[in-house]
């Protein structure tokens, strides 16, 4: 698996588990770092920052773009791996639009349900579809 392939996983797995412990994901960041079991490398940190900064607008653009679905309906798995794709699609240049969707699909295909990797490819494809037209 390449190394950014794991990166994301390893971010999906902190955001996932701060969610679900309603711990801050920074303090949780923090703690993993330090006792590298196993490591976080700085990509994975660089995401689940990013993801946390950009947290508010994230979920409103998620939520908004989401058709059917609220932020709250959604599997953690899922709302976590589109908040990461998210981050990578809008606020990362150094990842092409393909790959930040494409390793989000792949990651809810292996992670979450049956239907998880359409969905995530659908919500990140109008994403992407709109994004000239983002105030970002």
């Amino acid at each position: 698996m390449p190394a950014r392939s794991k990166a994301r996983k390893r971010a999906l797995d902190l955001l996932f588990e701060a969610e679900v412990r309603g711990v801050p994901v920074l303090d949780l960041l923090a703690e993993r770092t330090a006792a590298a079991d196993p490591p976080v490398s700085d990509y994975a940190a660089a995401l689940v920052r990013g993801v946390h900064e950009h947290a508010p607008q994230i979920d409103a653009l998620l939520a908004a773009y989401s058709q059917g679905w609220t932020l709250d309906r959604m599997p953690a798995v899922d709302r976590n791996v589109l908040r990461i794709g998210t981050y990578e699609l809008l606020w990362s240049d150094d990842v092409p639009d393909a790959v930040a969707i494409s390793e989000a699909v792949v990651l809810a295909g292996q992670l979450s349900t049956d239907d998880s990797p359409g969905f995530v490819n659908g919500l990140l494809g109008r994403l992407l579809q709109v994004r000239p037209t983002l105030a970002l």
